[in-house]
């Protein structure tokens, strides 16, 4: 399994873009934040529910590692069974423009269809270029 880029060093990254990717780091964190813009609190099974292809425990890690850098707050209520809510930080929420222009930025050049991804130019059918097809599938290939 593969580290953040943070933790491969000792020493924390000092490009901006660097440190700032890597709180960012991993496949889902990005897709989590934008969840809990969209939605505002969520609950661990709701955000289970709005990720299908994530495991239990990749969330669970993701989650935790989200909160250790202080982007997300976990909150546990003490009930049976236990209930856990999860939503941003105010320094979570300052990350809002990045994760929206990525979303955008998405809706406008990324292409699925027919199980593949297309990456393009909007206005230039011509520029579309096929993404790797990423380590999941290639193994249920």
């Amino acid at each position: 399994m593969s580290r953040p880029r943070a933790k491969l060093s000792s020493n924390f990254p000092g490009c901006p873009v660097e440190s700032t990717l890597s709180l960012l780091d991993g496949k889902w964190k990005g897709v989590i934040l934008f969840h809990l813009f969209k939605s505002g609190t969520l609950r661990f099974s709701e955000l289970q529910r709005s990720l299908p292809s994530i495991t239990q425990r990749m969330l669970t890690k993701q989650l935790r590692e989200l909160e250790d850098n202080g982007l997300v707050e976990r909150k546990v209520y003490p009930v049976v069974p236990p209930k856990v809510e999860y939503s941003l930080t105010r320094i979570g929420r300052s990350l809002e423009d990045v994760i929206m222009v990525l979303a955008k930025w998405g809706n406008t050049h990324v292409i699925c269809e027919d199980g593949r991804k297309y990456v393009s130019l909007p206005d230039d059918p011509s520029s579309m270029l096929e993404l790797p097809i990423s380590a999941e599938r290639s193994a249920a290939a």
